[in-house]
């Protein structure tokens, strides 16, 4: 009997579990939406004294696109195109994304993804990481958005994307591995961690209220900002 007993027990403590887990992704999944969809900021418009910005979305990760170099600052500072395996000084485009170190580093493809890297990234317990990409040009392939800052908010943007940065010496810090996806891009040391509550998409909204642009009150997926953007 006492053994019947342990084991209800058990199976209640279980069941418990799982149905306060549900409950908790399914709220998290209606508060991502409504955040989601309660915009701040207003996205800028053409003119002749303004910087065009693009975000692109590769489905899960959306990252910002900037001109590499213009009179206002040269990315190539911060992210030496020498860091790259291309080295391509044809280049126009920088895109710029932060997110998990481990997910960046370790799983390429989503058939790769181990249960240990999605643990840690969801409960703060990785460290991160800010990708970048040259371009020439946007690949066609690519779900973008644009939009258009002044040099005031160009320079807002530019000082969130350094703040997230971890520097030595001022300089940022290339993370030397094979594990890039192209010749045209490179790692480099970021502050934070990534969690279900800061993710990469996030962290670009976050840049856009940063620089007075159009933003989703709180969103952790790339849904969330593009819905603004595509109204």
């Amino acid at each position: 009997m006492k053994k019947h007993s342990l084991l209800r027990r058990v199976i209640r403590i279980v069941l418990k579990f799982i149905i306060g887990f549900i409950a908790f992704i399914l709220l998290y999944l209606l508060i991502a939406f409504i955040f989601g969809r309660i915009a701040v900021g207003k996205a800028g418009k053409k003119s002749a004294h303004r910087i065009e910005v693009h975000l692109i979305n590769n489905g899960m990760h959306t990252d910002i696109v900037m001109p590499v170099k213009n009179k206002y600052y040269d990315w190539n500072r911060t992210f030496p195109i020498q860091n790259t395996k291309g080295k391509d000084s044809l280049v126009k485009l920088v895109s710029v994304g932060w997110g998990d170190k481990g997910f960046y580093l370790h799983t390429p493809e989503w058939s790769q993804l181990k249960f240990s890297t999605a643990f840690k990234a969801a409960f703060w317990l990785s460290s991160a990481a800010i990708h970048v990409t040259y371009y020439r040009e946007i690949p066609d392939n690519v779900e973008h958005v644009h939009f258009y800052v002044t040099p005031k908010q160009y320079r807002q943007l530019i000082h969130y994307v350094e703040l997230s940065l971890l520097k030595k010496q001022r300089h940022s810090i290339h993370i030397r591995t094979n594990a890039v996806y192209g010749d045209n891009d490179a790692f480099y040391e970021a502050k934070g961690s990534y969690s279900l509550l800061h993710t990469c998409n996030t962290w670009v909204n976050s840049g856009l209220k940063a620089c007075g642009q159009k933003a989703s009150l709180w969103t952790p997926f790339t849904s969330g900002i593009f819905y603004h953007y595509s109204k």
